[in-house]
């Protein structure tokens, strides 16, 4: 981040004691606490959203969310002389939690079920301008796109070693792509959205390790950024399927995170349902393969290679857990 950024500061009253980089920001000591000042790339509409969410949460008596601070016009979008986005907010102290340590996995979950209770909007108006992208558009897109690099893929005349080890095992995870939308079009999901945008249901959006903090009063949870109006199955599927790709698939692992989660908020029967098409659905395949081919570059660094071979490792033990946890 440009260190210019810093100048935004002179908009707030709050005194800084010092100032360093973390990571694609600038973490700030003040009277009030540790801050964090960040660009902010997105529209001020659903900033300000954001920030009405975040204040609706702390009213149901959520703590340990970050919140934005107020300049001294109050407000929280800052507009720099280059007309790049700024805001401050709140910054906790902690370590990430480990996708190693099943107790802080399952104080992660049982955080998301408590947290998804108070994220609804209430009204439709309020998410009006907020999309409902349903999982089979979403994955007739993934597959477009899947179809569309395999095809030029194998119109090189020249490929890499990685290219061809990646359409060795293509039609394999294509097939699993097509298998997943199908069962997405067999079932109505229309009244399941319909009250998703009715009672504006909000997702963290990207609930992952990187934004859950273990912190010395509890467990903090950050970055609200990437919210999105959607079944709460898509937070809890993010966090699992991060989660058990590290541990190998762990079937005992799987059972006490969905154990821990329904504990506090039990899924319904349409929502298990989208908890195994999401699962079902090779969407590590489609990251590693999105991710090599948009890179531009004509080498292929070798963290592609790894994981895919990782990947198809682990294919097997995935089975099982389909098949022992999730039907």
């Amino acid at each position: 981040m440009d260190d210019r950024a810093v100048n935004i500061l002179e908009k707030y009253d709050m005194k800084v004691l010092r100032t360093w980089k973390g990571r694609g920001s600038i973490l700030l000591e003040t009277e009030k606490g540790t801050r964090i000042l960040k660009e902010y790339i997105g529209s001020r509409e659903k900033l300000l959203l954001q920030d009405k969410l975040i204040q609706h949460m702390k009213q149901q008596g959520v703590t340990l969310i970050d919140e934005f601070e107020r300049n001294r016009e109050d407000e929280i979008l800052n507009v720099d002389v280059d007309q790049k986005s700024y805001v401050v907010k709140t910054y906790y102290e902690g370590k990430e939690c480990s996708v190693w340590d099943p107790q802080e996995c399952k104080m992660a979950v049982e955080r998301l079920a408590a947290l998804q209770k108070t994220m609804q909007m209430n009204t439709e108006q309020e998410c009006i301008f907020l999309p409902v992208v349903s999982l089979e558009k979403e994955y007739e897109k993934h597959n477009k796109e899947l179809k569309r690099i395999r095809n030029a893929i194998r119109d090189k005349s020249q490929k890499t070693e990685f290219e061809i080890y990646l359409l060795h095992h293509y039609d394999y995870y294509y097939e699993q792509a097509l298998q997943a939308y199908e069962r997405t079009m067999q079932t109505d999901w229309t009244t399941f959205y319909e009250q998703i945008k009715g009672q504006g249901n909000l997702c963290h959006g990207d609930y992952q390790h990187h934004n859950i903090m273990m912190n010395r009063q509890g467990v903090a949870v950050i970055n609200f950024e990437k919210y999105v109006l959607d079944s709460r199955v898509r937070d809890l599927y993010m966090f699992m399927r991060k989660v058990l790709e590290k541990n190998m698939w762990s079937r005992s692992l799987g059972t006490e995170l969905l154990s821990a989660y329904e504990a506090i908020s039990p899924l319904q029967k349409q929502e298990k349902i989208q908890l195994f098409d999401r699962f079902l659905y090779p969407e590590k395949f489609w990251k590693i393969v999105n991710a090599y081919y948009n890179s531009g570059k004509a080498w292929m660094p070798m963290r592609h290679m790894e994981k895919l071979e990782k990947l198809i490792q682990q294919e097997k033990t995935k089975e099982q857990f389909m098949q022992e946890i999730m039907c």
